[in-house]
């Protein structure tokens, strides 16, 4: 399928910003997906505002900050044009080793300040807990990133990767635009308490990895095939049996493809956009990508809609996949479901 027109609009959160409603996940521009073409992850920032897509997502754990550095000239350029969204909580040291997670609020005033630096902009128009630190109570952790709103640092508030309960803890202490979590065909454990919360809440909800860190769609069928310094070959379910018998779960993607004359990678993010009607929410995914070619084929997927018949091929895929998401699962909202 080719592009041939800007995608839709939706909105974050009551009252919140509106946004094409794909976004672009940034991570890979800078870091974990082994070497960038600048030029080319530059490009693709500029067709992706071009095809309509508005909220752009980074961190301040990507690169160490450099994905924020990257980013600064095009938000400049565009500043009234798009929606930016960053995230603290994850802490990294010239350690390669080291991570913490941090959401107490003398660490969370430090990140704001060290991201509109980065960044280069005055305010952050979303700003997520990337990671939850259950110790820390959302009194305090929320209490702050308020505090960032009523200062004009920030205009809105998310979470990402917490449990429907922690959703409704938090929405008390401040309204929460969005919910960023893995969800996809192979990643589907939110349905079990956040998306229900979101849907109750009016927040919307932002998939990231909505084509399974690129697996669901082809591009390979187990990680060594990838190049050095991907961190995807640490995943589990991206190595050895795991990886065979994940791969062999798409083949009713391929056949719904087929018939659609699309890519798998499309059927993938057709059926995440599909969830907004499922369950009743706004469903914005960040497909990450450093290639205009890729985006476009991305953003046509908004187009395509899935016959009943084809969605209920697609249900049992998510039970048979092999491995977890992450070595170490203990920081995912999975971890702390009751």
């Amino acid at each position: 399928m080719t592009q041939d027109h800007t995608i839709e609009q939706a909105e974050l959160g009551k009252g919140g910003p509106r946004v094409g409603v794909q976004g672009l996940g940034c991570m890979g521009m800078s870091e974990f997906y082994g070497d960038t073409d600048e030029a080319a992850a530059r490009e693709t920032l500029d067709a992706a505002l071009a095809a309509g897509v508005t909220l752009f997502d980074t961190a301040d754990v990507y690169g160490r900050g450099r994905n924020e550095e990257f980013l600064a000239p095009f938000v400049a350029a565009h500043r009234d044009g798009i929606t930016l969204a960053t995230k603290f909580a994850v802490e990294r040291t010239d350690d390669p080793q080291y991570r913490a997670i941090r959401n107490d609020r003398a660490y969370i005033r430090r990140a704001v300040e060290d991201s509109l630096r980065r960044l280069r902009t005055e305010v952050i128009d979303l700003y997520y807990m990337h990671r939850r630190d259950p110790a820390v109570p959302f009194a305090e952790s929320v209490g702050a990133m308020a505090e960032l709103v009523q200062e004009g640092k920030v205009r809105h508030l998310g979470l990402s990767e917490v449990t429907g309960a922690e959703l409704r803890e938090a929405y008390a202490v401040h309204p929460i635009a969005a919910l960023q979590s893995e969800w996809s065909l192979f990643s589907r454990d939110v349905e079990r308490s956040a998306v229900g919360a979101a849907a109750e809440l009016g927040v919307a909800f932002v998939p990231y990895s909505p084509l399974g860190r690129g697996f669901l769609t082809g591009a390979f069928a187990d990680a060594a095939e990838l190049s050095a310094g991907d961190f995807r070959a640490s995943q589990p379910r991206f190595t050895g049996d795991n990886a065979k018998a994940n791969a062999a779960l798409l083949e009713p993607v391929r056949r719904i493809a087929q018939a659609h004359g699309a890519t798998p990678g499309q059927i993938a993010l057709a059926w995440v956009h599909q969830q907004a009607q499922v369950h009743g929410l706004t469903v914005v995914p960040i497909p990450g990508t450093r290639k205009p070619g890729r985006l476009a084929e991305n953003t046509a997927a908004t187009r395509i809609i899935l016959t009943p018949a084809e969605l209920a091929l697609l249900e049992p895929i998510a039970a048979q996949v092999a491995g977890d998401r992450y070595p170490d699962m203990s920081s995912t909202s999975a971890a702390r479901e009751n």
